[in-house]
């Protein structure tokens, strides 16, 4: 009896000690580390978050109220006409439509070329293709400042001065980085509808149409939202480029709200940035699904 007793005691004793403590258990580690990730992830969205959140409060503020120290984040009575006010103290529907046209039509032509490009070096072959690709890639290193002064001679001698065209015309011979990612897509393509359509009759050129570019809509999708915010939100350019105010941008419109010796109306300008960064907000979310698997599936990270 005392043996049985024993034993069960010390049965009872390993069980105890190969029982896994808490905190070693993988449930435990599993939901810790989703509230971990959660939290890191609120305290990140804070952060980017917080300017936004600056510019709502700012923009329903009076002119009182966005210059007094130390701020205040809640202002006493919203002020929602600012941004009826800020949207006609310039004509900025002008310039919504004129940024609307140079970024959707820049947007299509690095599309289709880039598109284009990037499939010469990812299908066809052809001596020197690795070296040409690795040439096109130097140019990424060279700053747009350096070219800026040799391009605007270059545009003047052409008479596109004060016009769409240096902003237009240049994007539709590609852009490096974009043609770098829908190269990396195009090489993950089986190589196998290449060779059936080839088999079936086709050129390289029908090949690109026909098949490649149904086949590559998360790519260009990524490429199109990518190439739309960045030409929507362009400065420089037409800041060289255009000169008559009913050609002007959005980016130029923001720009005159500021003044050179103070006196800027800063709930004017940020009613006035939510408006124009708006565009930019609804096209990504609208067409996030295809930009995130282009950028996933392209291996492009960072």
């Amino acid at each position: 009896m005392a043996e049985e007793t024993r034993r069960s005691t010390v049965a009872v004793a390993s069980v105890v000690q190969t029982k896994p403590r808490l905190f070693q258990s993988k449930r435990f580690q599993e939901r810790f580390t989703s509230v971990m990730a959660t939290i890191l992830a609120t305290i990140g969205a804070m952060f980017i978050l917080f300017p936004v959140a600056w510019m709502v409060s700012t923009s329903l503020k009076s002119e009182i109220e966005a210059l007094k120290m130390p701020p205040v984040w809640i202002p006493a009575k919203p002020q929602w006409h600012n941004y009826r006010d800020a949207l006609t103290f310039n004509p900025f529907g002008t310039y919504f439509k004129n940024t609307a046209f140079y970024a959707i039509t820049v947007m299509i032509g690095e599309a289709l070329s880039c598109s284009f490009i990037a499939y010469g070096f990812a299908r066809l072959r052809a001596p020197g293709r690795n070296a040409l690709f690795l040439l096109v890639l130097s140019t990424m290193m060279v700053p747009y400042q350096v070219t800026l002064i040799p391009q605007y001679i270059l545009f003047s001698k052409l008479h596109w001065l004060n016009s769409y065209k240096p902003l237009i015309i240049p994007g539709w011979f590609g852009s490096a980085y974009l043609i770098f990612l829908l190269r990396q897509f195009y090489m993950t393509l089986p190589k196998e509808y290449d060779e059936a359509a080839i088999i079936d009759g086709a050129t390289p050129l029908g090949i690109w149409f026909r098949i490649i570019l149904p086949l590559s809509k998360p790519a260009l999708g990524a490429v199109s939202i990518m190439s739309f915010m960045y030409h929507w939100n362009n400065y420089l350019g037409p800041l060289v480029y255009i000169n008559d105010n009913s050609k002007f941008t959005v980016s130029l419109g923001l720009s005159m709200f500021r003044t050179p010796f103070g006196g800027t109306p800063w709930h004017w300008l940020m009613a006035a940035s939510l408006a124009v960064v708006s565009p930019c907000v609804v096209v990504f979310f609208v067409a996030q699904r295809y930009f995130i698997q282009g950028i996933v599936i392209s291996g492009v990270k960072g």
